[in-house]
C-alpha cells in the first residue's frame, strides 16, 4: 500500500527494544517537526485553502501526538532528550534541485513530506507488531493509522497541485531514491535512522 521499495529490515525491531528511551525521544521530535512542517507550508503557501485547512488540522494531530510519545516518556520516569540530526531526511532533501516555481517546490516538498509519512507508517507497523513491550506495540498500532492517512494526503495533494504523470514519476524516482538511502539505515534506535 505504501509503495515503499525497500521494506525496513526487522532486526531494526531489536535495536529499538534495547533502547525505548532514545527510541521515545526521536519519535517525539520526529512529531515536533510534523508540526513544524505543516505550519511551515501554511507560511509558504497560504494561497492553497484547500492545503491550509488541511495542514491547520495536521498542526493539531501532530503536537498532540508529540503529547501523547512526551507523556509515554514521562510515565517510564524518563525526561525528553535532546534533538538529534535525522540522517534519513537530510539525505532525502538532497534529491529534488532547489528553486524552480512555486508550485514545483510545492509539489516537492509535499512528495517529501508523503515519504517521511509512509516510512513513519512502515516503522510504526513493524514496532505494533514486533515490540515486545505490548503497551507499546498497540501505542503503535493506533499511531500508524494516522501516519497513512497523512502519506495519502499528502500524496494527494501533490497530484492535484502539479501535472499528476509529471508528480507520479517524480513520486515513483524518489521511491527508488529512497530505497539507496534505507540500505545504509535501519541501524539505530531512531524512528528512520
Amino acid at each position: 500500500m505504501l509503495g515503499l521499495k525497500l521494506p525496513t529490515d526487522p532486526r531494526w525491531v531489536n535495536i529499538v527494544e534495547k533502547n525505548i528511551e532514545e527510541i521515545l525521544t526521536d519519535h517525539a521530535y520526529c512529531e515536533q517537526k510534523a508540526t513544524s512542517t505543516a505550519i511551515s507550508l501554511i507560511v509558504s503557501f497560504p494561497e492553497y485553502t484547500d492545503l491550509v485547512k488541511e495542514m491547520t488540522a495536521l498542526v493539531k494531530e501532530e503536537i498532540s501526538h508529540f503529547k501523547m510519545v512526551h507523556d509515554k516518556i514521562l510515565e517510564r520516569g524518563w525526561v525528553l532528550g535532546r534533538d538529534r540530526k535525522d540522517d534519513y531526511v537530510i539525505a532525502l532533501l538532497k534529491f529534488f534541485p532547489k528553486g524552480g516555481s512555486r508550485t514545483t517546490q510545492l509539489v516537492h516538498r509535499l512528495l517529501y513530506a508523503a515519504l517521511i509519512e509512509a516510512r513513519s507508517c512502515e516503522r510504526f507497523r513493524l514496532l505494533s507488531e514486533e515490540l515486545e513491550d505490548q503497551e507499546l506495540a498497540e501505542f503503535y498500532r493506533k499511531l500508524m493509522v494516522s501516519e497513512a492517512n497523512h502519506y495519502t494526503m499528502f500524496l494527494g495533494f501533490a497530484r492535484q497541485y502539479g501535472n499528476r504523470k509529471e508528480v507520479d514519476q517524480k513520486w515513483q524516482e524518489l521511491l527508488e531514491y529512497e530505497a539507496e538511502i534505507m540500505k545504509d539505515l535501519s541501524k539505530k534506535e531512531t524512528i528512520h535512522g
